[in-house]
């Protein structure tokens, strides 16, 4: 039998893939997004879908669906770094009351499983590496990151009270770098940047001397991550990592792109490194291994070619 799943952040570039898998699944979603930083066209193709509607709404203020809901993934949040900074008070309520009414509002359907998109950037300039679930983080409180980095973490404390006081149950995740179809081109985003850079013959801008590393994971393998979360028998809350443990610098992703892209022009320049912009970011997903069964599978190379594929179809 089907569910009913609510999605916030349902317009943005995770929430978009996640609710095309949801119904290719046989579920119905509820989408609720203000489009801050999504965009009604990448759900344009459901607007007839009777397995689907849209809720244009702010989860800054208190939220009432008439359906009966019997899931939510909470994806609502700016979540790139010009985004994010554009407006950090909003962010932060995003993160923190945005939490809050969904909590309250699940109270009202019965305390239904809330899945909670966190961040690899709740662990700050790591001083453990790579980054395991237990470890506290090393934020920097009072940066022009904290907006998103304390509200992530805020948010957090919040849904382990909830799950204390009220036998919520919560899932959180914690979500490293990920790419693929419908990101924004132009949020700013390193994958985006370099593959949007390259097909436009611009050059690839790599921030400091691009020693810095991450780990990509493909949105597949994410989505494949959130629904075992969701969906897990043994109540499991997290936080958990999702991310793809096989590092490498920025400058090896500029240079993969432009490989894959063998007519581009572009060339590699270097603009110096911004405030509180981590130097290394790499999940531990032992947890992830051990409680889902989940480990990225795709390769950069297959992803991101799947990813220039989408970037071609829309500049």
């Amino acid at each position: 039998m089907s569910k009913t799943i609510l999605v916030t952040g349902g317009t943005g570039f995770i929430g978009t893939n996640l609710i095309h898998r949801l119904i290719d699944l046989g579920e119905k979603v509820v989408c609720v997004d203000n489009n801050y930083t999504g965009a009604l066209s990448n759900i344009k193709d459901l607007e007839s879908n009777p397995n689907f509607s849209f809720i244009n709404h702010d989860i800054t203020k208190p939220l009432t669906i008439e359906n009966k809901i019997d899931q939510i993934y909470n994806l609502a949040c700016p979540a790139s770094p010009p985004a994010y900074q554009k407006d950090p008070i909003f962010t932060w309520k995003t993160s923190v009351f945005g939490v809050y009414n969904i909590l309250e509002f699940a109270k009202t359907q019965g305390n239904i499983p809330i899945l909670h998109s966190s961040t690899s950037e709740v662990y700050g300039e790591p001083l453990v590496h790579p980054q395991t679930e237990n470890y506290r983080g090393n934020v920097n409180f009072i940066g022009i990151r904290s907006c998103y980095d304390e509200g992530k973490r805020a948010a957090e404390s919040l849904l382990f009270d909830y799950h204390r006081t009220f036998q919520t149950p919560i899932r959180i995740i914690r979500i490293f770098n990920t790419y693929g179809p419908y990101m924004d081109p132009y949020d700013g985003r390193v994958v985006s940047n370099f593959i949007v850079q390259a097909l436009m013959n611009l050059p690839l801008t790599i921030y400091g001397d691009g020693s810095q590393t991450r780990s990509f994971q493909y949105i597949d393998d994410l989505l494949d991550g959130m629904i075992k979360m969701t969906n897990n028998q043994s109540s499991f809350a997290g936080p958990v990592n999702l991310g793809n443990p096989n590092e490498f610098t920025i400058k090896e992703l500029a240079n993969l792109v432009l490989k894959l892209i063998p007519d581009s022009k572009s060339q590699i320049v270097f603009k110096k490194l911004p405030d509180d912009d981590p130097t290394h970011r790499c999940p531990d997903i032992a947890l992830a291994k051990e409680k889902l069964g989940w480990e990225p599978k795709i390769k950069p190379e297959e992803g991101l070619i799947k990813t220039i594929a989408y970037f071609k179809t829309i500049l």
